[in-house]
Parts: C-alpha cells; sequence; structure tokens
C-alpha cells in the first residue's frame, strides 16, 4: 500500500475495501460515530451523495472523533468554544442538543460554558448564544418530560401526571 493511501484525503475510499453494500468500512465507521455524536438529529447522507460529505465522514468522524485520548464530552466542550468565537447559534443549537441528549451535559453545565467563554470569545458573540441556549435546554426539558420513564416501578401509563401548576401574579 502506498503512503497516499493511508491518508484518506488523499485518495478517498482507497484504502478500504467497500462493504456489502458498496459503503467503505472508513465511512461506515464515520456515520457510525456520527450517529453516535448527534442521535440521529443530523442526518447520514449515503456515501457517494456528496464529495465534501464522503471525506468528511472518512476523517473527521471516522478517524478525528473516533479517537480515544479525549473522551466525546472533552471534544464536544471544545467544539463549543470555537463555535462561540463565531457566534454561530445555529451550529449551538446542534451541539447543545447532542450534548444534552448524550448526557455529556447538563443544562447548568451548558449554562455555565457561555459564562467561561464569554470573556474569551467575546461578550457579543456569547451574547448571541444566550436566547438559542436557553431554547434548548427549554426544549429538551419539554421532550424530557414526555419520555416515557425507563423504570418499571414507577407510575403507570395510566397514573395522573403532576398536578398542573397554579398560575403567577397577573
Amino acid at each position: 500500500m502506498s503512503p497516499d493511501n493511508d491518508n484518506p484525503t488523499a485518495n478517498p475510499g482507497a484504502q478500504d475495501s467497500p462493504a456489502t453494500d458498496g459503503t467503505s468500512p472508513a465511512y461506515a465507521r464515520g456515520a457510525a460515530m456520527m450517529e453516535r455524536i448527534y442521535k440521529g438529529a443530523v442526518p447520514v447522507l449515503p456515501e457517494g451523495t456528496m464529495v465534501f460529505n464522503d471525506v468528511m465522514m472518512r476523517t473527521l468522524f471516522a478517524e478525528v472523533w473516533d479517537r480515544d485520548v479525549l473522551s466525546v464530552r472533552d471534544r464536544r466542550l471544545m467544539l463549543l468554544g470555537v463555535i462561540a468565537t463565531a457566534g454561530a447559534s445555529d451550529v449551538w443549537r446542534i451541539q447543545a442538543t447532542a450534548a444534552l441528549d448524550n448526557g455529556e451535559l447538563t443544562p447548568d453545565e451548558l449554562r455555565e460554558t457561555l459564562v467561561i467563554l464569554a470573556p474569551y470569545a467575546g461578550y457579543p458573540n456569547v451574547a448571541s448564544l444566550v436566547l438559542p441556549c436557553e431554547e434548548v435546554i427549554g426544549s429538551w426539558q419539554r421532550s424530557q418530560r414526555t419520555k416515557p420513564s425507563a423504570d418499571a416501578s414507577g407510575p403507570s401509563a395510566d397514573a395522573p401526571g403532576p398536578a398542573p401548576e397554579a398560575p403567577g401574579p397577573t
């Protein structure tokens, strides 16, 4: 095997034999890692749909995210910092949702990332993420309340839910 074949960006797909479905093993590893990281929130396109996507799967997800030196949580925290420097609220939403869904961060820890990032990434950049962060947390919390409990000893589906909160002062 030539040295270029060890580099997935030099000749994408050349380093692995295709799987039975025609997908290269590197692409399949990348797709599995992307699914683990985003839990289906970001769709995995079939190999061959776009060259950019193919390279991203084989390098970013199969090689970079799959390394065992840092945890996925550590990688996510660093990524949130980079996103904050750009004030990229759309990407922040994706990463924040995934961090909550994967149990990597709690709502309070996610909020705390904004506190520590503000002086380093710039208050204007981070301030633009506060509302999206709260929206993600609110949506995630609502989804947690509607998920069935994994605890079989908990209340049954027929049991009444918690009493509604009394309205506050108007």
